[in-house]
């Protein structure tokens, strides 16, 4: 059960480091500011939005890390069965599987027995 909340907390993470990448700036987009393009990196502040997204990839990086030793340490602790045996011998506390119930006698007529051949001389 634990195992299942990392894997999902791991799987978000993941995904919210690959849209703050997409939402970085790339290194060539400061050559657009000269051409009017320069204003809209203020609605973060006056350096963009470069530290805050930087700062976010940062720490989410460091939680998918810890999420990955965590998985990793999960997995260890679970016990593999000591033979092929043990892995596929059911359960003790599965109930055997039902009874099965005889067929319904069939709507079809009994099939004849073909009549005797005449004796051949």
């Amino acid at each position: 059960m634990l195992q299942t909340i990392v894997l999902v907390a791991h799987v978000g993470i993941a995904l919210l480091i690959i849209g703050l990448v997409l939402l970085q700036r790339g290194k060539g987009a400061d050559a657009g500011t000269g051409f009017g393009a320069g204003a809209s990196g203020t609605v973060f502040g006056a350096r963009g939005s470069a530290t805050f997204f930087s700062r976010m990839t940062g720490v989410l990086a460091a939680i998918f890390f810890a999420t990955s030793l965590g998985l990793a340490y999960l997995a260890t602790q679970q016990t593999a069965p000591a033979s092929l045996l043990e892995g596929a011998a059911a359960p003790p506390s599965v109930a055997p599987p039902p009874a099965a119930e005889p067929e319904p006698a069939s709507d079809l007529p009994p099939l004849q027995e073909p009549p005797p051949e005449p004796a051949r001389e």
